[in-house]
């Protein structure tokens, strides 16, 4: 699988007419190379390539790094430049998303007379599409965050504080086999649901309001990633018809994900279907996103993405209405696209729950 990995990424030199590729993003490394610590390089050539480390994560490489050999360095920018003068490499490509300028600087400053070539985001399209073993880790993934927010649904209730709720539920995922939390959750209740990304605060959950609930888990380096909204006593009218709106584009979503469709067209499918209703101002943001390594990662789910699906991809369907002053619904699956639609890998339903 690491063979079919690497000479997937070894097609960008040949493409991009470099002799080599330097890595510093460690979600690309880790997918490349296996390597899970916190820092490290990785210098890609077309016959070979070498994983570079510090002292601290040698011996956690020697079990990792299989498909490379591993260098100690002192100072990493000097080990890579050191590598890539020992491959004697005279055109180089490097990750223009995730390498900074003071260490494109150094790079170049350590090689007087080498190009260096940036390579944008498509270096990451590498992990776009997954393979059978990511799917699993997904699908584990996702079981583990939704199992836990199940858990502790009793826990909301009027009067429960936001940031409680929070911190149970990044307990019961601890509890259930999670290694982390993917990010920082929202729990946002009553006008708060107004903030697409409203952390969970010290504000209490009044009687009758809407909470949205953005929760995932990390495990074995892989992330969930899903949303639910639901009614801590009675929903009114207005909260049941912004529900139905939202929930209505979300299934219009999922049911229209066909590999060959463009990102594009599967984004107006919700966002059609929400402006048809009078909410179009509502809905900023992008249908959805990637996940995989990172919890956010290509392909992008947007009006802006000339991206197509293709089968083996997973990203999330997650539309939203958002109204200042009132609150809002966000309602959010992580899918796979298969030969002929999707699978929802994310696992609690999203009808309305009322508590």
């Amino acid at each position: 699988m690491l063979h079919n990995r690497i000479s997937s990424a070894q097609g960008f030199l040949e493409r991009h007419g470099v002799d080599a590729i330097v890595f510093f993003n460690l979600s690309n490394i880790r997918y490349l190379a296996g390597f899970t610590g916190s820092d490290g390089a990785l210098v890609l050539g077309k016959d070979t390539g070498r994983f570079l480390t510090d002292s601290r994560y040698v011996t956690q490489a020697a079990n990792e790094v299989t498909a490379f050999e591993t260098t100690q360095y002192r100072v990493k920018l000097e080990g890579v430049n050191s590598e890539l003068k020992r491959m004697g490499a005279g055109k180089i490509g490097f990750e223009a998303e995730h390498t900074s300028v003071a260490q494109l600087n150094a790079l170049a400053d350590g090689l007087p007379g080498v190009e260096f070539k940036p390579i944008g985001a498509e270096l990451d399209d590498i992990r776009i599409v997954k393979d059978d073993e990511e799917v699993g880790l997904l699908a584990r993934c996702a079981e583990i965050a939704s199992r836990a927010l199940l858990d502790i649904l009793d826990k909301l209730r009027p009067g429960a504080v936001e940031r409680n709720v929070a911190i149970a539920l990044e307990f019961a995922m601890r509890e259930a086999g999670a290694d982390d939390k993917s990010f920082d959750f929202i729990v946002a209740s009553g006008a708060r649901g107004a903030l697409p990304h409203g952390k969970a605060s010290s504000k209490e959950i009044g009687a009758n309001e809407l909470v949205t609930l953005d929760f995932g888990a990390i495990y074995q380096g892989y992330h969930s990633d899903e949303t639910v909204t639901v009614a801590v006593g009675t929903p009114d009218e207005r909260q049941r018809e912004i529900y139905s709106i939202v929930k209505d584009a979300h299934d219009l979503a999922l049911e229209a994900v066909r590999p060959g469709m463009t990102f594009r067209e599967l984004d107006g499918m919700a966002r059609n279907h929400i402006d048809s209703k009078g909410y179009g101002s509502y809905f900023g943001h992008g249908l959805g996103h990637g996940v995989g390594l990172d919890v956010h990662e290509r392909p992008v789910v947007s009006p802006r993405s000339d991206g197509v699906v293709e089968e083996g991809m997973v990203f999330t369907i997650e539309p939203g209405i958002y109204i200042p002053g009132w609150g809002g619904v966000r309602i959010e699956d992580t899918v796979l696209a298969t030969a002929d639609g999707c699978r929802i890998l994310t696992q609690i339903p999203k009808e309305l729950m009322i508590l």
